[in-house]
């Protein structure tokens, strides 16, 4: 506005002034007041940081005007659509609950509604309605380290190689009676077949802008807040897993395992001090130097492999807990692992017939099915259990699911 008081101030007049930046001014008011009126909108290209421009011509108001319109539209479509979704997938685990048969109407069976009009005019940045906090940066293996050292005196003791790690996942997952198979396929899919036990999402390449895209990290790639939920819920299994070979250890290594497993209890304790529930055990891990540390156990020997195997030893129990009597296929487990147990029950209970039909949006959030390219670009549940497998081949034959199928 600024930009534009001083521009007309350049024309002769006074009173030719006065006017145009009224104009200008009341111009502007009821355009704010109309962009005010907006839902913020979610989308990337909407919330892209740009320069803002101006709008005081004809030529630069009407593509805005137009866009703000198709947006608006567009929001009201997709809101619906989401709610939908949100209402049937909490009327399907009601369902359920009562042992009552899921239906093919008990899903949307349309696909999410897609943004088709003009894109955002160049330099127009709207504004949010409600301005969210920034994101929380992305901690890696380095802050997880420090964190423990200084939260619980927790080094974790990490292996020689990585066939050692391996040997000793392959251990802990056939004890909790997992299969190789189950095992070296989920790690393909979720490694690509060569990642390493302290591998974390989004730096699996080599690239030289590689970025951490989440906490996750190892062999089914655990986020923190797993980490937290399990020692909170496991804690106590795995201190009587690990105090067991104590008595065959030489005197150094006892007292070494000693010393881990008395930082295990604290980070345990840790673990349990807010209720058992994946809310609050996400805001510890997110939010504090605790949670922060608690992590770093994923990378150590001896509780990294317990950690990992109970994961996905969790979703085969759920599993069998809601009628599922044969073994998980890997790609099934795959799906647990993926979306959670309970949407990912919901798929692998769900008849081919169905499967072919239902759209992969019936099991996620708006926001998680957005940032998910694989359930995007899949389509039904069919389709997303096909991709998983075509991967998941591909992905074992690479030299690190080699090497842990051998570990088997």
């Amino acid at each position: 506005m600024e930009r534009a008081i001083a521009l007309a101030a350049r024309e002769p007049g006074m009173h030719n002034k006065f006017l145009l930046v009224r104009w200008l001014s009341g111009w502007l008011f009821a355009v704010a007041l109309l962009i005010a009126g907006q839902p913020s909108l979610a989308q990337p290209d909407v919330n892209a940081p740009g320069p803002a421009i101006p709008l005081a011509t004809a030529e630069q108001r009407g593509p805005v005007d137009a866009y703000i319109r198709a947006r608006r539209a567009y929001e009201q479509e997709a809101e619906t659509y989401w709610q939908l979704v949100a209402d049937k997938r909490r009327a399907r685990f009601a369902k359920r609950r009562n042992q009552e048969p899921i239906e093919l109407g008990d899903y949307v069976l349309t696909q999410p509604p897609v943004y088709s009009g003009p894109p955002r005019p160049p330099g127009y940045v709207p504004p949010r309605r409600d301005p969210a906090e920034p994101p929380l940066p992305i901690p890696v293996v380095a802050d997880f380290l420090r964190a423990a050292a200084k939260q619980f005196h927790f080094v974790p003791d990490r292996p020689n190689s990585e066939v050692e790690f391996k040997r000793a996942y392959a251990k802990a997952a056939t004890t909790a009676g997992l299969t190789k198979d189950q095992a070296v396929r989920i790690y393909a899919f979720e490694t690509g077949g060569n990642g390493t036990y302290d591998v974390q999402a989004g730096l699996t390449s080599r690239r030289k802008d590689a970025r951490a895209i989440s906490a996750a990290i190892g062999y089914n790639q655990l986020l923190s807040t797993n980490t937290v939920g399990l020692l909170a819920e496991h804690g106590d299994k795995f201190v009587k897993t690990l105090r067991e070979p104590l008595t065959r250890l030489a005197e150094n290594q006892r007292n070494a395992m000693e010393q881990k497993i008395a930082a295990l209890r604290r980070m345990i304790a840790f673990s349990r001090t807010v209720p058992n529930a994946w809310k609050e055990h996400d805001k510890l891990a997110k939010t504090t130097q605790g949670g922060m540390g608690i992590h770093a156990a994923v990378l150590d020997r001896d509780i990294g492999p317990l950690l990992q195997t109970q994961k996905l030893l969790d979703s085969v129990l759920f599993a069998r807990m809601k009628g599922h009597a044969r073994p998980l296929t890997a790609a099934e487990l795959e799906l647990m692992n993926f979306t959670g147990d309970g949407n990912g029950i919901d798929m692998v209970l769900m008849p081919q017939d169905l499967r072919e039909r239902v759209p992969t949006s019936n099991f996620f959030q708006r926001n998680g099915y957005e940032r998910n390219p694989i359930a995007r670009r899949t389509g039904t549940v069919a389709a997303l259990v096909a991709a998983i497998e075509t991967k998941m081949d591909y992905a074992s034959q690479a030299q690190g699911a080699k090497e842990l199928a051998e570990a088997f």
